[in-house]
């Protein structure tokens, strides 16, 4: 550890050295140890550094689901970070997450630059993260893809101690802690940060809003910034402690660029019904690479609460988290297509309202409404199609269905009475 701190500067002080005082057995410790040891560097480091970088986010994932609730506090699902990276498109620029945990924004970034004929220098990297070992596995995570960052010389809570107080971001990612009460508000009521109203004490999630607006880039000559985050659900249609007018402040200003329900179970850590939020500071079309549509006073509600598939009994996945390129039919390429179409970008097709799925709306309907930005408020539902069947036929042919069903279960019970008499049970 001390060697590696030496040839990586940045890494100092930051790697733990402690593993003898940890109860680990040495021979499952050296074996650990042998077996990422026997992944072959070569000459193709860039494989290499893959291929590490995949061990380690694996391991990052089987220690989040072990850690329970701790677990969400580094570790986003590849899904909602693939599909986050996917919208915002982050070319080049400046990448920030102020609640970073162990980076996984970061490197999805990265990854999505690379993949589009891009370098990673084309992105400069900065975050912030409080829970100093979180702040550590950030460090070794991104020091392991060779990927350069600036995630502040200690680890500080971004409300009170912002480490990076005059940045101003191209784009913002980031999976902010759900309702927080013990945020420090008390301490922050004149902050310049609210400056769409002061958030309430108790609950922490408009001021991670606020303080996310407050870091994006404004409007300039090629666009302005763009911020996708993760909310729960609650977030889009509260009033409590005046939640609703920082809402409202927010919509009326014109920042509200696209909603996403989620469906259930894609986090470790929590049952909380989620939802992304996609902020952007110019929605002329100028900050889309290659121009796009002009969406001033325009909003995209998409709802994906009935896609994805289940990777175990409790946790669920979208298809195409791991595929490059993104396929345009998986379930993240299906919501990613959806936004890039309404943006007008050129590739991505011509948009659509599709009932059950997505509609596009202007501030005119967002106020009849109430200033609530649930999608299923906007979203038109699905016309089940009349299968020409008068009424009366089908009832006279369902009810006959239901009768032999019921034959058939008294014939079941009766068959199996008689066994369970046979073998001496049941009288």
């Amino acid at each position: 550890m001390y060697a590696i701190e030496r040839d990586n500067p940045k890494l100092k002080g930051k790697l733990p050295r402690d593993y003898a005082r940890r109860g680990i057995d040495p021979e499952r410790l050296g074996g650990l140890i042998d077996q990422i040891a026997s992944i072959a560097i070569g000459t193709d480091k860039a494989r290499a550094k893959d291929v590490l970088g995949r061990v380690y986010e694996y391991f990052l994932g089987k220690f989040a689901a072990a850690e329970g609730k701790l677990g969400g506090e580094f570790f986003t699902p590849r899904s909602v970070v693939r599909l986050l990276v996917e919208m915002i498109e982050p070319y080049e620029g400046r990448v920030f997450d102020p609640c970073c945990g162990s980076g996984g924004m970061f490197v999805q970034s990265e990854k999505f630059v690379q993949a589009h004929g891009g370098s990673k220098r084309d992105i400069s990297i900065f975050g912030q993260e409080s829970n100093p070992t979180t702040w550590r596995l950030a460090h070794m995570n991104l020091a392991i893809r060779g990927i350069e960052a600036n995630l502040g010389e200690q680890p500080a809570n971004s409300f009170v101690r912002d480490l990076h107080p005059d940045l101003k971001a191209d784009y913002i990612l980031a999976n902010p802690p759900f309702n927080v009460s013990d945020w420090s508000g008390q301490l922050l009521r004149d902050d310049v940060r609210w400056k769409f109203d002061v958030p309430p004490v108790g609950n922490a999630n408009y001021a991670w809003i606020q303080h996310f607006i407050h870091h994006l880039a404004p409007p300039n000559g090629r666009g302005g910034g763009i911020a996708g985050f993760v909310m729960a659900n609650g977030s889009l249609s509260s009033n409590t402690g005046g939640e609703g007018d920082i809402r409202k402040n927010i919509i009326e200003a014109d920042l509200v660029d696209c909603i996403v329900a989620m469906p259930p179970q894609l986090f470790l850590t929590t049952g909380i019904p989620v939802c992304l939020w996609f902020v952007n500071r110019d929605k002329t079309g100028k900050n889309i690479k290659g121009g796009g549509r002009d969406r001033r006073t325009k909003t995209l509600f998409i709802d994906a609460r009935e896609i994805g598939r289940m990777e175990t009994r409790v946790l669920r996945y979208l298809t195409g988290r791991d595929e490059y390129p993104l396929p345009p039919d998986s379930d993240i390429g299906r919501i990613v297509r959806t936004y890039h179409a309404w943006r007008g970008e050129g590739d991505a097709g011509q948009y659509e309202d599709v009932p059950g799925f997505c509609k596009s709306t202007d501030l005119k309907e967002i106020r009849k409404r109430g200033y609530v930005l649930t999608p299923g408020r906007y979203i038109d539902p699905v016309v089940v199609k009349d299968d020409g069947e008068p009424f009366d036929d089908k009832m006279q042919r369902l009810t006959a269905e239901l009768q032999e069903h019921f034959a058939e279960a008294n014939q079941l019970q009766t068959r199996i009475k008689s066994n369970l008499e046979a073998l001496g049970y049941g009288r």
